[in-house]
């Protein structure tokens, strides 16, 4: 039986780990593109331009809200959802420092160059 190890990880491990597999997937990607051209988006509307059935999208849409990195309303059988600009703030920081970090342990290493 497998034992769940992720409280071995700073939360911002976790919370870096959790933003990186919401953007794993090029629907979800898709999904972010639109959303941030629309500044809101209804679901049917994302279905209408995606290769995908509702029910696909609807899950998508689950993961990047989990995530954080979208927000959403459910107004009757409508579902409205926009970029979490604060969310996406704080991976754009996350992200780009996690990298300056890897890019200067590697450069004082000297491996592999």
């Amino acid at each position: 039986m497998a034992i769940n190890k992720k409280e071995a990880f700073s939360q911002e491990e976790q919370a870096l780990a959790t933003m990186a597999k919401a953007l794993a997937h090029p629907a979800r990607i898709a999904i972010l593109k639109e959303l941030a051209k629309r500044n809101e988006c209804i679901c049917g509307e994302l279905v209408d331009v995606l290769p995908l059935a509702q029910s696909t999208v609807s899950q998508h849409l689950r993961e990047l809200k989990e995530a954080g990195l979208i927000a959403g309303t459910i107004d009757g059988p409508k579902s409205c959802y926009c970029i979490n600009e604060s969310a996406f703030r704080k991976a754009i920081d996350s992200f780009s420092s996690f990298f300056k970090e890897i890019e200067t342990r590697q450069k004082a290493a000297g491996c592999c160059s």
